[in-house]
């Protein structure tokens, strides 16, 4: 019996080697060469700092006062982070559940009974048992073990979720405000070049009133003067639609949105990116990726263990006043171990491993696959910063030389020297001209706030 027992003790331990595993990063994952540099077109950033912009406080990158009133408000405010709070809450809970089942279940469960002989002078006998049963199930093989490993990595991933969701709100209030800004911009810019439009207008009316021009001159310019209302009208259309945007972040009805000046604001301009590992702790939704990954590995662990035997402790306490038992009165005590070793369930558990390995598989493509989208989405922010910064600088040469050209235009005509058609001309491109300038400025402010999300900056 002895060697039995010996012998049974040492293939429990033989089989249980590979159990009890951690999960560990995989090596294979490719962080090389993540980030393209913004100037060349052959080289990749390798630079990996802690200096990173990602991890500057929100406040420090976005300083003006009524955006960080507004981000505040949408952070306290806003239904995907509440509800991403309570997910959170959830999964701690089950968290809990998943502790607690290392410990025995206990239950109480009184029973009494109440009985007589139908016959005259019989007595009404009463019966009680108030029973207590506690079961165990012992983990020697990692089922529970890697069930509350699984739900530790399930909580981290909601966690980074929540993160996830406090950047994306974060940048996404600061791309609407400094859209609106933009716009406003655009609005001002555009209603300037309305006032100039309308004075050429009226010169022309006058000129072929003392029948110095044609119909069709003045025709042509009150055409261009009802083109530049169109725009004026359609960017007031934006405005409010933006407005209404920031307004559903911020769980609010549809209001107008008190706003800076777009000259005013002042942004970062020098970025430290920290690219390759720091990516895959940085940005929440890369770690959440991971913690799938992991929370996959164990789930395979739970699969593999089914394999084992199942060994349940129970044990039962009873008092009673059964008179039929020996000791009516008295405590009953039992104890019964059991042992389940699985062998034909057709084919549920081998299919069940197969299932947790493919899904484990899946959860690596889809991280390697997140991680290179981060890469790419802050090779985009920065070639974004770079090219809209170097237009600008050449759009606002281009806004100065169309300005003086609109003055010479404006006098050659007044002199025959130019025809009518050169001044609408002149003036159009010098509009075009301007609210590109601006938009490329908004997409140098974009560009910082894309860049900030893609290095997962909000967490602090």
């Amino acid at each position: 019996m002895k060697k039995i027992l010996v012998l049974f003790a040492a293939t429990l331990l033989m089989t249980s080697c590979g159990l009890y595993n951690k999960y560990e990063r995989p090596d294979s994952v490719n962080t090389q060469g993540l980030v393209r540099d913004p100037f060349s077109a052959a080289d990749t950033l390798a630079v990996n700092t802690d200096e990173n912009f990602g991890n500057l406080p929100w406040r420090e990158v976005f300083t003006d006062p009524q955006l960080q009133a507004l981000i505040e408000k949408a952070l306290e405010n806003n239904t995907d982070l509440r509800n991403a709070a309570l997910n959170v809450k959830m999964m701690e809970d089950m968290l809990k559940v998943a502790k607690l089942a290392f410990l025995p279940s206990v239950a109480f469960a009184p029973q009494g009974s109440i009985s007589k002989v139908m016959m005259d002078g019989a007595s009404t006998t009463k019966a009680y048992t108030l029973p207590i049963a506690a079961s165990w199930n012992v983990d020697l093989f990692g089922n529970i073990l890697s069930q509350k490993r699984s739900a530790q990595m399930k909580l981290l991933a909601t966690k980074d979720y929540q993160v996830a969701v406090k950047t994306n709100i974060i940048c996404g209030v600061a791309n609407l405000y400094y859209t609106l800004m933009m716009l406003d911009k655009q609005l001002e810019i555009v209603t300037d070049m309305s006032g100039l439009v309308k004075e050429t207008w009226d010169m022309m009316k006058i000129q072929k009133d003392l029948g110095m021009m044609r119909s069709t001159g003045v025709q042509s310019a009150e055409a261009n003067y009802y083109s530049v209302l169109a725009q004026q009208t359609d960017i007031k259309r934006q405005i409010r639609e933006m407005e209404n945007s920031m307004s559903l972040l911020l769980n609010e009805a549809g209001h107008q949105i008190p706003r800076g000046s777009f000259d005013n604001q002042s942004l970062p301009s020098k970025f430290a990116t920290g690219v390759g590992l720091q990516l895959l702790t940085n940005r929440a939704d890369v770690h959440a990726a991971e913690m799938n990954l992991a929370q996959c590995f164990y789930d395979v662990e739970t699969a593999r263990s089914r394999f084992y035997p199942n060994i349940t402790i129970t044990g039962t306490a009873a008092f009673t006043n059964n008179n039929g038992m020996l000791n009516p009165g008295k405590w009953l005590l039992s104890a019964l171990g059991s042992l389940t070793q699985p062998i034909f369930q057709h084919g549920q558990i081998v299919a069940g491993l197969k299932v947790a390995k493919a899904q484990q598989e899946q959860a690596y493509n889809t991280w390697q696959n997140t991680v290179l989208k981060a890469g790419n989405e802050v090779s985009n922010a920065l070639v974004l910063y770079n090219a809209s910064a170097e237009k600008s600088e050449l759009e606002a040469k281009q806004v100065k030389a169309l300005e003086q050209n609109v003055e010479d235009t404006k006098l050659l005509y007044a002199s025959k020297g130019s025809s009518y058609l050169e001044v609408i001309q002149a003036q159009s491109s010098l509009l075009s001209a301007r609210i590109s300038k601006v938009q490329d400025d908004f997409s140098k402010m974009q560009a910082v706030v894309n860049l900030y999300q893609a290095l997962g900056g909000g967490a602090n």
